[in-house]
């Protein structure tokens, strides 16, 4: 198990895949700009494609502060490029389907009682209501989510690690953290 993160440390840089290119190198693909960095599960998750859809609803919140925003998830890139139109996406899609990426942030996942919250479990049934539907599994289905706003040096400001499958900031949070 790695150490989390907290404020005031560096953020590692990393290689990374989209669903429609490679490869990446996160520094320089950030160059002088704040990032919001947000880890999911996988695609197939209905609350990830929920809190997916709310990020993308919510963009100018980030974009009016001049922050880059990037979503990881444990998908494959094939699998998301044959699911996702890259046009549809105001945000960076970070494919990480080893894990790799989610290891050096120390996303971990949790076990089966925080994978079975009573609050993970109301977010998947408002999910659904939202026309969200589980797809593929892909992962690890215990994995936890994490969010990390980054400085244009690349010092994180925010980091925040959940407590259970649903427990993910919303996007007027996180946008509040943004200097």
């Amino acid at each position: 198990m790695n150490t989390p993160l907290k404020t005031g440390d560096k953020a590692p840089n990393f290689q990374f895949d989209t669903p429609w290119s490679s490869p990446h190198d996160f520094y320089e693909t950030l160059q002088d700009q704040h990032a919001v960095l947000v880890f999911l599960r996988y695609h197939g998750c209905p609350i990830c494609q929920m809190e997916m859809a709310d990020l993308k609803r919510d963009i100018d919140l980030f974009n009016l502060k001049g922050a880059r925003v990037f979503v990881f998830l444990q998908s494959g890139p094939a699998t998301l490029a044959s699911l996702l139109k890259k046009e549809e996406w105001p945000f960076t899609i970070v494919c990480d389907p080893k894990g790799i990426i989610f290891q050096r942030y120390a996303v971990e996942p949790g076990g089966i009682m925080k994978y079975l919250h009573p609050a993970g479990l109301i977010a998947a049934i408002k999910a659904t209501g939202r026309g969200f539907f589980h797809g593929k599994f892909e992962g690890k289905e215990t994995q936890l989510p994490a969010a990390f706003i980054l400085k244009s040096d690349k010092t994180i400001t925010y980091a925040y690690y959940g407590k259970n499958i649903s427990d993910v900031p919303k996007p007027h949070t996180l946008a509040q953290y943004i200097d």
